[in-house]
C-alpha cells in the first residue's frame, strides 16, 4: 500500500471518536482474535497501563520519558493526535515514521479483512481504535520495545488496549466524563475505569474522591492487587511555576512516600494537576523499582524535567501570552482556571471555546466564564460533534453579562481574539483537543509544523476526548 491507501482503509473504519459508541459497542472480542492472527505482539514487550478520566495522557509522557531516561527502550501509546496520526505510537520520543505506518498496515490489513469476512454486519468488524492498538502493539514488538507505556482510550474494562498483563496498572483520576457511556455516577465511572487492574499484579491510583476510591479499593481487595494511593501511601508538596512575556520558571514538586522524601523535582509542565500526576509517576517508578527495574533519581528528576504534553496549558505565544489547552469536562475546566490563577499574570484574559456535543457544556462554561473578560466561541471542522457555536453563545450570554462573539471557523476565532487582545494580555484557546490540534499548527513555529500538514496528517479523532 501507499501511505495515503493506508491511511484512506484505517480512517474508512468505524470510529468511535467521531461518533459516540453505545455501550454494547465496547467489546474486547475483536481486539483478541485480531491480536492473535498477528502472533500476540502485545506478549513480547511489558506493559504499563494507563487509565484515569483526565491527566492519563501527560501521566503516560512523563512515565515514559523517566523510563527512556533510564536507558530503556521505551513504547508511548497514546491518543489522541493534536495534528498528526503518528503521533500516537512513539519509541524513546520518536513518532511513527510514515514508511514504518505503512509496512505495519501491510501486515495488519490482511488480519482486518479476515475478520471483516467473518462479521455478521458493520458493527463486528475492527473499528479505528482497534487498528491503531493493533499497529501499536506490532511497530513495539518489532523494535524490541522493553517497556511499553500504554494510554487507555475510553473508559478501561472494554477499551481496545486491556487485553493485556500489565506490569503495573495505572489510574490517574475519576471525574465525570463520557456519562452517557461510562455511568453518571462516580462508582460507575470507578468501576470502568478499574477494569485494567488484573489479579497479583499492583496499581497506583491517584484518585482522591472518597467514592471512587472504594471501588478502586474493593476491585484490588477482589483482584488481590497491592494497591498505592495518593493522599495515603504517597503525598506531594507543590510550588506553582510562573510565566509572563519575559521570563518563566518551572514548577516543582517533592514528593512523600512510605519510604522516602524525594528531593525537589521540577516539572516541565505547568498546574498543580501535573504535579499529582508527576507523583503518580513517582509512586509507579517506586514499584517498578519493587519489581527488579533500575531507574535512577538521576532519570527521574531528567524525565519530569523534559516531558512536553502539547495542548496541556501550553505557551504557545508571548505578545500577547497564548495558552493552548484542550480542557474537556469539568474537572479539566477547574485545573485550567486553577493554572492560569497560580502561574500567569492578573491580566485581561480572552478566551476562544469550542466543545463536542457530548460534554457537560453548561457546566464547563460555568468554571471558565468567571475567569476571562470576552469570549470567540467556534467550531472545529474535522469532527461531526461539534457543537454550533451559536449554542455555546447563548449558553455564555445566561452566564455571563461579557462580550461574545461568534465565529463560524477556528482560525478565524483565533485571529479575532489576537486582534482584540494587547501586548499585556492573554488569550487561552481550549475546549476541545480537536480545537487544539486544528489549530496548533498555526500557533507554534516549529520547523516541521505547518498548515499544510503532512502525508500521514488526518483529523484528530481520539476516544478520549
Amino acid at each position: 500500500m501507499t501511505r495515503e491507501e493506508a491511511l484512506n482503509f484505517w480512517f474508512g473504519r468505524i470510529n468511535y471518536e467521531q461518533r459516540a459508541p453505545k455501550p454494547s459497542d465496547l467489546k474486547l472480542d475483536r481486539m483478541r482474535a485480531l491480536l492473535r492472527l498477528l502472533g500476540e505482539p502485545q506478549q513480547s514487550f511489558r506493559i504499563l497501563h494507563v487509565a484515569g478520566s483526565k491527566g492519563k495522557g501527560s501521566t503516560s509522557a512523563m512515565l515514559a520519558a523517566v523510563l527512556s531516561q533510564a536507558g530503556y527502550r521505551t513504547g508511548l501509546f497514546t491518543s489522541p493526535h493534536l495534528c498528526d496520526v503518528t503521533e500516537r505510537i512513539q519509541v524513546n520520543g520518536q513518532c511513527l515514521h510514515p514508511q514504518e505506518l505503512t509496512a505495519l498496515m501491510d501486515d495488519v490489513r490482511p488480519a482486518v479483512e479476515f475478520l471483516d469476512r467473518l462479521a455478521r454486519g458493520p458493527g463486528d468488524r475492527p473499528t479505528f481504535f482497534e487498528i491503531a492498538t493493533a499497529l501499536g502493539f506490532l511497530h513495539f514488538a518489532r523494535r524490541r520495545v522493553e517497556l511499553a507505556v500504554v494510554e487507555v482510550g475510553l473508559g478501561g474494562r472494554f477499551d481496545s488496549t486491556n487485553v493485556c498483563t500489565p506490569l503495573v496498572a495505572i489510574i490517574t483520576s475519576i471525574s465525570y466524563d463520557h456519562t452517557h457511556i461510562l455511568g453518571d455516577r462516580l462508582e460507575q465511572i470507578a468501576r470502568e475505569k478499574a477494569g485494567i487492574v488484573k489479579a497479583g499484579r499492583p496499581t497506583i491510583s491517584g484518585v482522591t474522591a472518597e467514592e471512587a476510591r472504594r471501588v478502586i479499593e474493593a476491585t484490588c481487595q477482589q483482584c488481590r492487587s497491592p494497591l498505592r494511593q495518593l493522599g495515603r501511601d504517597f503525598d506531594y508538596d507543590y510550588e506553582p511555576g510562573f510565566v509572563d512575556r519575559r521570563s518563566e520558571r518551572r514548577s516543582r514538586l517533592r514528593v512523600r512516600t512510605r519510604e522516602r522524601t524525594w528531593p525537589w523535582l521540577e516539572l516541565a509542565l505547568l498546574g498543580e494537576h501535573q504535579a499529582r500526576n508527576a507523583a503518580v509517576v513517582v509512586a509507579v517508578i517506586e514499584q517498578l523499582r519493587r519489581e527488579g527495574l533500575v531507574v535512577p533519581d538521576t532519570a527521574v528528576a531528567a524525565g519530569l524535567a523534559a516531558a512536553r504534553w502539547p495542548a496541556r496549558v501550553e505557551v504557545v505565544g508571548r505578545r500577547p501570552l497564548t495558552i493552548l489547552d484542550c480542557a474537556h469536562n469539568v474537572a479539566s475546566a477547574q485545573a485550567l482556571v486553577e493554572t492560569l490563577t497560580a502561574s500567569f499574570p492578573p491580566t485581561r484574559r480572552l478566551l476562544v471555546f469550542a466543545c463536542s456535543s457530548d460534554k457537560d457544556i453548561r457546566g464547563i462554561l460555568r468554571e471558565l466564564a468567571p475567569a476571562f473578560s470576552a469570549f470567540w466561541v467556534t467550531c472545529y471542522s474535522h469532527n461531526p460533534r461539534a457543537i454550533p457555536p451559536e449554542q455555546l453563545a447563548s449558553i455564555l450570554r445566561e452566564l455571563t453579562p461579557r462580550p461574545v462573539t461568534v465565529c463560524p471557523a477556528a482560525l478565524d476565532a483565533w485571529q479575532a481574539a489576537q486582534a482584540a487582545a494587547g501586548p499585556d494580555d492573554l488569550v487561552c484557546i481550549t475546549g476541545s483537543v480537536y480545537l487544539a490540534g486544528e489549530l496548533r499548527p498555526w500557533l507554534v513555529s516549529d520547523a516541521d509544523q505547518g498548515p499544510a500538514g503532512s502525508e500521514a496528517s488526518r483529523p484528530a479523532a481520539s476516544q478520549s476526548v
